[in-house]
């Protein structure tokens, strides 16, 4: 219940964000410029696009009221900070997604929801498609939960649910059968968010991701039906990162915060979102069928659009890093371009975050290298990498080129071995599909061979990268095109500010107010967030592993105040 309790506490702040973060919309939004290949009808597709989430259906969503007695939906989820996508017809905010036949939809969720930003500085709002957003992700969970239970557990409140979703008039063995299929979705959900939801909220703009997709795949997954559920495998997710940027994110031969995934190419891109579609609640119910690769049908119940995630992946390609929309100093720029170019031990950036080639992907694909360092920041969610779970179904698999599932095994594996699986047999039925569509009268298709770049899936068992020598909780460092944009900083959010981050660990700001409003001469968060109830409190170097800690990355900290000013000019300019 522990994480119940805190989830609680914060339902009820995140009742007040009415009046902060929804309340920042101050007029019309300018969108930024973010290259020639985002135009309108590319942005559009982003908001919508379905990949396979199934949160749930979209009449309950309708149905279901806030303990006021409003309708959850009143205010398109302004409150938790979700903006407005007036091209819902169902009233959904950007990110927020319908699929299947009318009258039967699911609302899923797909990569706009978390990758969407909206700034206000000088009294204008300004969109920043690809960034990381300012959402509660949190309480929306918690609050679902907290709407649900009533219809689950009230005889009064299910029956105005029932005709609110079947109308006044339904047989009684349709709401019978409503009240099962609403009692087995929330029996799963509640057991998701008792066991997961930390006591020390994420808050705005943060979401413990890695947990969230271990906990819903090894809880909700892999147990015995009807719930799949393995109550034991749903830990606290409390190491809670802020939402990274996405331009550039293809091309990165690394990623993850921790980078531990692979990337540069579409099959890799393939497995690194496929397991953010288990976290967002896609359906994955894999099976023990001998016939299929490892033994295991993996598409069974799998609601993973592979179509779309292709297509959603092919959008961020064309999401370019925003320009900053405000006048630059150009003899400061050119100043900080030269400090930003020194070695890291006289305050540069370029040695960790230049423009360099990475590796090498299928077919040549040329990547840019993604840096895996220990720079003293948080450690948290190393602890997270290292969980173990009940294996369920997938007990005894056997790993390519490895071992064989235990009954206990690696998290990080169980979620591997499911993305591998899934990606196999989807080519695989997609390419015997083709044969036999093609095969002459009377002939059967033999089984295809992996395609050269399904070898690349391997990557997915390899597990979090290791540290250098001392160092043992690393993480990625990203090229800094459109940096300025992407406050709060550290994988954690931990630092308000560019200017903060430029300050050595003790000097920066232990707690600060998360919202839309930016500071353009500090660059990040401004200081006054206008009434927003979000405060992020952060602690030192004393506790690394707190999953709040502003400790770490004390690079320029020993320039001098004009250099510093220099170098703020130039990173807005990127």
């Amino acid at each position: 219940m522990r994480g119940h309790l805190g989830a609680f506490v914060l339902g009820a702040a995140s009742l007040l964000a009415i009046a902060g973060v929804a309340r920042a919309q101050t007029g019309p939004v300018t969108y930024l410029n973010q290259g020639s290949a985002w135009t309108p009808a590319t942005r559009a597709d982003f908001y919508t696009r379905d990949q396979g989430a199934q949160m749930i259906p979209l009449a309950w969503l309708k149905a279901l009221k806030t303990p006021d007695g409003q309708p959850f939906l009143a205010d398109g989820l302004a409150r938790y900070g979700y903006l407005p996508n007036p091209a819902s017809k169902a009233g959904l905010p950007i990110g927020f997604t319908l699929a299947g036949p009318a009258g039967n939809q699911m609302t899923g969720m797909t990569c706009a929801a978390c990758h969407t930003r909206q700034i206000v500085a000088n009294g204008q709002e300004y969109r920043v498609d690809g960034g990381p957003a300012l959402s509660d992700f949190q309480a929306l969970l918690h609050d679902m939960d907290v709407a649900a239970g009533p219809v689950a557990n009230d005889p009064t409140a299910f029956a105005a649910f029932a005709s609110a979703v079947l109308g006044p008039h339904a047989s009684a063995s349709k709401v019978a059968q409503l009240k099962q299929d609403f009692g087995l979705w929330y029996t799963r959900w509640h057991a998701l968010m008792v066991g997961a939801l930390p006591a020390d909220p994420w808050g705005l703009g943060r979401l413990d991701a890695v947990s969230m997709i271990f906990d819903r795949l090894t809880g909700l997954d892999l147990g015995p039906p009807p719930t799949h559920i393995i109550a034991s495998n749903i830990l606290p997710a409390d190491a809670p990162v802020r939402y990274p940027f996405l331009w550039n994110a293809p091309i990165q031969d690394k990623t993850q915060w921790p980078g531990f995934s692979d990337n540069g190419d579409d099959i890799l891109a393939l497995s690194r979102n496929l397991g953010e579609v288990y976290g967002v609640f896609g359906t994955f119910h894999p099976k023990k069928e001998w016939w299929h690769f490892f033994g295991i049908n993996f598409l069974s119940g799998n609601s993973a659009n592979f179509g779309g995630l292709g297509k959603l992946e092919n959008l961020v390609k064309k999401i370019g890093a925003p320009k900053w929309p405000w006048p630059l100093d150009p003899t400061l720029v050119a100043r900080g371009k030269a400090i930003y170019a020194l070695p890291t031990a006289q305050g540069g950036c370029a040695d960790c975050h230049g423009q360099r080639p990475g590796k090498e992907r299928f077919l040549f694909k040329k990547t840019w290298a993604t840096p895996i360092m220990d720079v003293g920041t948080d450690s948290h969610e190393h602890d997270i990498l290292a969980h173990t779970s009940n294996s369920g179904v997938l007990t005894g698999v056997q790993i390519p080129f490895g071992s064989k599932i235990q009954p206990t095994d690696k998290t990080f594996t169980l979620l591997g071995i499911s993305v591998i699986g899934s990606i196999l047999q989807h080519y695989t039925t997609l390419l015997t599909s083709t044969r036999a569509h093609h095969a002459p009268t009377g002939k059967t298709p033999t089984a295809p061979k992996l395609r050269p770049e399904q070898s690349e899936l391997s990557g997915a068992f390899r597990g979090p990268a290791a540290g250098t020598g001392p160092a043992q909780f690393p993480y990625e460092s990203r090229v800094l095109y459109g940096i300025w944009a992407a406050a709060p900083y550290l994988h954690n959010g931990s630092v308000a500010t560019l200017a903060d981050l430029l300050k050595p660990a003790a000097q920066r700001p232990a707690s600060f107010p998360v919202g839309r409003y930016y500071d353009t001469h500090a660059v990040g968060l401004a200081a006054d967030q206008h009434g927003s109830p979000y405060v992020r409190t952060t602690t030192g170097c004393e506790a690394r592993n707190s999953g709040n800690s502003r400790c770490g990355h004390e690079y320029g900290t020993n320039l001098s105040p004009a250099d510093k000013q220099a170098l703020l000019e130039y990173l807005k300019s990127m």
